[in-house]
């Protein structure tokens, strides 16, 4: 099993002494490091514990100006130091960097008390004393404290055994399958090109894999990898990782982006989250506020929506949804830091709660009982919710990092690839039956609705409407006749007296010489609507837009043009205008309905039978 420890504490407090002394590994890499005496930048070690387990450890600047280089570091702990030297006690980085670990949320740690040759046993009691204030009430509550002095090696035993003990109750970090490197460096090896560098989380990465830098979307394959510096085929989650990048500049990153799966991380501008802010903070957090927002190795600026009232005060909790300065990969349950630039201080802390939302409108309760789900654990429902009309089950799952098995938990209707909140599908359900009882009251001569049209008046997405139909007729919402879509209740009723049997009688009076459609309706008082129904029942034949049979005249012109064509081989217009006794323009619209209806095919000037 594979950890990664960070270290926190005030300036000049020995961390990157103490790393040295427990690894043999200086973490001061840079040369400007060495001449001033001082980290200011993120430095990596590792160590095998006794017990076997291996460790990365990333050590952090304690100096104030580099605090965005500590925060850069300071996530995906899986334990943490926190260093504070036995000559000068808690000071003011060792409690913001304290804030921080507590607004992380890292659970496990051991206060580390440096430079112990340095005092005498009551000095180091008072020492301890301080301490036990300073950590109460956050997350480093009760964690044991360790005198040390690197120096002499006292102590490290000790603390190399707590350590050990530390991480054993820890669990494996579990593999989503879904991998993510938030990139903490980057730069160029002779030889062999760009290496970027991090703590992998959420998954694992394999020399060959193909990812996706992110938010750029550019498309990189890993040429190599590195665990402790050792040539590695494969990394689990919670593994401090070096990545030999192909298809990739070292100008083309920075730190703060991510390596992902391809199309497993969408770039965030708009975030929900619920924050705290810290009892020690010089003012609330106002609706409005510009801060910088710090999560994984990235720094954004952000400004605050406080979602329920103008202000969250310092010791309190509350909603909020940040807007950000650019996009940046941003995961449902990571966390974050906030901070004011300037004068820079720790002002606040948090998770992310939905990484897509909409734009709230602020003081809605509806808002507020969302998100509380939401954090609760009931994210897919709450995703689910997002899509009024529907959405492919694929598209959620990637939307969640949710597995396959949580969608028979869902309050929902699943019709094939697709799925439907109960609200949402309610509320189609009872549109459908309005829009359809609208259109039998407007068209009630006609069977039903076209399927195109009641797409677009439900307003869902055409992919899915052939499983929206499905289940409307499953529920008995609708019926399908004839190509179109109806009530279950709707019956085309023609009346047996009026002008549906004036405009037959009048077509069966003048069965192969039918005055034109306008004339006829003109006289029967029928209109269009009962003339479509009345064809579609088959009561008449509409030939053309102004000629129509009577059904027994068109059935009997049909027997007339196949003697015809029996006897002659062929028929033309003037044949069977003599045999009807009628005029051209009745005869070739008949014509030409039989082209249509693949009973004829033209030949010249002639039919023939098909």
């Amino acid at each position: 099993m594979s950890f990664v420890v960070g270290t926190a504490g005030h300036i000049d407090h020995g961390k990157s002494t103490l790393i040295t002394a427990l690894t043999g590994i200086d973490p001061d890499r840079l040369a400007e490091e060495k001449r001033r005496g001082m980290t200011i930048d993120l430095g990596f070690a590792h160590m095998t514990l006794p017990s076997g387990r291996e460790i990365g450890i990333v050590d952090v600047p304690g100096h104030a100006r580099f605090m965005r280089n500590m925060l850069a570091g300071a996530h995906g702990l899986d334990a943490v130091l926190l260093v504070i030297a036995a000559d000068e006690g808690v000071m003011p980085q060792t409690r913001e960097h304290l804030d921080i670990v507590d607004l992380l949320e890292v659970r496990r740690g051991l206060v580390v008390l440096t430079k112990a040759d340095l005092v005498d046993g009551e000095w180091l009691s008072l020492v301890r004393d301080e301490v036990t204030a300073a950590v109460k009430g956050t997350s480093l509550e009760g964690s044991p404290q360790i005198p040390v002095s690197a120096v002499t090696r006292a102590g490290l035993p000790e603390l190399v055994a707590a350590l050990d003990q530390l991480l054993e109750s820890s669990p494996q970090r579990p593999d989503s399958g879904r991998p993510r490197l938030p990139i903490d460096r980057v730069f160029t090896m002779s030889g062999f090109g760009t290496v970027v560098t991090g703590t992998l989380v959420d998954g694992s990465i394999a020399v060959g894999d193909e990812m996706e830098v992110v938010p750029s979307g550019r498309v990189v394959r890993v040429r190599g990898l590195q665990r402790h510096n050792e040539k590695v085929e494969k990394v689990g989650p919670g593994s401090r990782v070096a990545a030999n990048l192909i298809g990739v500049d070292k100008k083309d990153l920075v730190r703060g982006d991510i390596l992902a799966a391809p199309h497993s991380v969408e770039p965030a501008r708009r975030v929900d989250a619920t924050i705290r802010v810290l009892a020690s903070a010089p003012q609330p957090v106002r609706h409005g506020a510009e801060l910088l927002l710090h999560t994984g190795t990235v720094e954004v600026g952000s400004r605050v929506i406080v979602l329920d009232g103008d202000e969250i005060a310092p010791g309190a909790q509350g909603w909020v949804q940040l807007y950000l300065d650019r996009p940046i990969a941003a995961v449902a349950h990571d966390r974050f830091v906030l901070r004011v630039p300037s004068p820079a201080t720790t002002v606040a802390g948090g998770t992310f709660v939905d990484v897509a939302p909409r734009k709230h409108p602020r003081h809605d309760s509806a808002v507020r009982e969302s998100l509380v789900r939401r954090a609760a654990g009931n994210v897919l429902q709450e995703e689910l919710r997002k899509y009024p009309r529907g959405v492919a089950i694929g598209a959620l799952l990637k939307a969640t990092i949710a597995p396959q098995v949580d969608i028979d938990k869902l309050q929902a209707r699943r019709l094939g690839d697709w799925i439907f909140s109960d609200e949402a599908w309610q509320s189609i359900g009872a549109r459908a039956s309005r829009e359809l009882d609208a259109y039998h009251g407007a068209y009630p001569f006609r069977p039903g609705m076209a399927r195109e049209e009641l797409r677009s008046r439900l307003g869902v997405a055409a992919a899915s409407f052939g499983a929206v139909v499905r289940g409307l007729v499953e529920d008995g919402r609708l019926v399908e006749r004839d190509g179109s879509l109806a009530a279950p209740a709707h019956q085309v009723a023609i009346e047996t007296t009026g002008p549906a049997v004036e405009l037959v009688r009048l077509l069966d009076s003048q069965a192969f010489a039918p005055p034109s459609l306008p004339d006829a309706m003109q006289q029967t008082g029928a209109n269009e609507e009962l003339v479509r129904a009345l064809a579609h029942r088959g009561d008449i034949v509409r030939v053309s837009d102004d000629i129509a049979f009577s059904k027994s005249a068109y059935e009997s012109a049909v027997v007339m043009v196949k003697e015809i064509i029996a006897v002659n081989g062929s028929v033309t217009v003037a044949q069977l205008r003599d045999r009807m006794s009628a005029s051209r323009r009745p005869v070739l619209a008949l014509l030409e309905h039989l082209d249509a209806q693949r009973v004829t095919r033209r030949v010249g000037d002639a039919r023939t039978l098909r």
